[in-house]
C-alpha cells in the first residue's frame, strides 16, 4: 500500500510500504476514505515531538470502512465505516476507567500516553491502518454524517471543545477570548457557543482569520498586529480582562498574550503544541487567583459532538478549506503548511 512516511524532520515521502496486518485480537483492519493533515503533524516535521521516530506513517485523524476484524472484536463488522479517535484506549486500565483516556496505560508503545497513531505507531495517513482497542477506539459513522464531517470530530473539534472549552469553565455569561484561529482555535469557538458566553473575540495576526471565525461564532475579532489589541480587549470587559483565554497556537508570545488579557479568578486554557519553554510569571500570577489548564484531548466527548453534528447543532463544513485525493497528499501539505498565503483550515484527502 502508500503511506505518508517520516523520515526525519523536514523529511517526508508517500511511498510504498507493507500492509498492516492484525497483531492482537482487539484490532481492525481499516481502509481509509478521508484523512487530514493536522498541525501537530507540522511539529512532527518541525523536530519539536522527537518520539516519532524515521519511517513512522504519519496521521492520526480519518474515517475508514473496516476490513478485517480481530477474534475477539463483537461490536464491529467487515463493512462498518468508522471513525477512528486520535486516541486510542484499552477501555480496562485505571486512566481509562476515569475517562481519561489520553493517558491509557494499555496503549502500544507506551507507559501511558493515548495518542499513539502517528505517533508510535503507524497512522491513518495511508490506504490502510490497524486500530488497536477498536472496540474502544472508533465510532460508526452514523448516515447523517458525511465521512469529510467525521474526520473533523478525530481530533479538532473534540480537542477544541475538551481542552479549551470545557478545562476552561466557560460558563454562561463568560467572556472568552481564543488566541489564535487556526483550525483548533475555530474548533474551540464553535463549541464555546453551546456554554452561553456573552463574548467571544479570536485573535490572530491574520485578520483575514478573524474575519472567517466569525463564521464559526466569535462575536469580535480583533488582530494582535495593532499595538493597540490589548487595550481593545480590556475595552471589551469594561477593562477588567476576559474570564477565559484560550491558547490555540503553541508559542510563548500566544501563551504570554493570555496571561496579558486574563482577568483575576479566570482561566488560561493552554490547547497549543509547545515546542519551546514558556516564561511562567509566577511571582506576578501567585496573587491573581487564575486557574490554567493545559493536557492531551481525552475525545471521550466525542460521542456527544457526533450528536451535535448529526443534529446539524454543530456544522463542521466550513472548516474544510481545501479538498485532495489521498496520492496528492505532498501537495495537501504544502497548501496546509502554508496556510497564510492559502487560507487553509483543513484539506481534506479522499482515496
Amino acid at each position: 500500500m502508500k503511506a505518508l512516511v517520516f523520515h526525519g524532520p523536514g523529511q517526508k515521502a508517500w511511498e510504498d510500504v507493507p500492509d498492516p496486518k492484525l497483531s492482537e485480537p482487539t484490532d481492525v483492519i481499516v481502509k481509509m476514505d478521508t484523512t487530514t493533515i493536522c498541525g501537530t503533524d507540522l511539529h512532527i516535521l518541525k523536530g519539536d515531538v522527537p518520539a516519532v521516530t524515521p519511517g513512522r506513517i504519519l496521521g492520526h485523524e480519518g474515517v475508514g470502512t473496516i476490513t478485517e476484524v480481530g477474534d475477539a472484536v463483537t461490536t464491529l463488522a467487515v463493512g462498518d465505516q468508522v471513525i477512528l479517535s486520535c486516541i486510542s484506549s484499552c477501555g480496562k486500565c485505571s486512566f481509562c476507567k476515569q475517562g481519561v483516556y489520553s493517558h491509557c496505560l494499555g496503549s502500544e508503545g507506551t507507559s501511558g500516553i493515548g495518542w499513539i497513531f502517528g505517533h508510535l505507531i503507524d497512522g491513518t495517513q495511508a490506504e490502510y491502518v490497524r486500530v488497536p482497542y477498536a472496540e474502544n477506539s472508533v465510532h460508526k459513522l452514523p448516515s447523517a454524517v458525511s465521512p469529510e464531517q467525521g474526520t473533523l470530530l478525530s481530533d479538532i473539534l473534540p480537542t477544541g471543545h475538551e481542552i479549551g472549552v470545557r478545562h476552561g469553565a466557560v460558563k454562561p455569561g463568560d467572556v472568552v477570548a481564543v488566541i489564535g484561529t487556526g483550525p483548533v482555535g475555530l474548533a474551540a469557538i464553535a463549541t464555546a457557543g453551546l456554554y452561553g458566553p456573552s463574548r467571544v473575540i479570536a485573535v490572530d495576526i491574520d485578520a483575514n482569520r478573524v474575519e472567517q471565525a466569525r463564521r464559526f461564532g466569535a462575536t469580535d475579532g480583533v488582530v494582535s498586529t495593532s499595538s493597540g489589541w490589548r487595550e481593545e480587549i480590556l475595552a471589551m470587559t469594561d477593562g477588567l480582562g476576559v474570564d477565559v483565554a484560550i491558547e490555540a497556537v503553541g508559542i510563548p508570545d500566544t501563551f504570554q498574550m493570555c496571561l496579558d488579557i486574563v482577568r483575576p479568578a479566570g482561566h488560561v486554557a493552554n490547547v497549543g503544541v509547545h515546542g519551546k519553554p514558556v516564561e511562567l510569571p509566577i511571582q506576578d500570577l501567585w496573587i491573581s487567583n487564575i486557574v490554567m489548564s493545559m493536557g492531551l484531548v481525552n475525545t471521550n466527548t466525542l460521542g456527544t459532538l457526533l450528536k451535535l453534528v448529526a443534529q446539524r447543532r454543530i456544522d463542521p463544513e466550513p472548516f474544510i478549506s481545501h479538498r485532495f485525493g489521498l496520492g496528492e497528499i505532498i501537495d495537501a501539505y504544502d497548501v496546509f503548511s502554508r496556510a497564510a498565503e492559502t487560507k487553509a483550515l483543513k484539506v481534506i484527502m479522499s482515496a
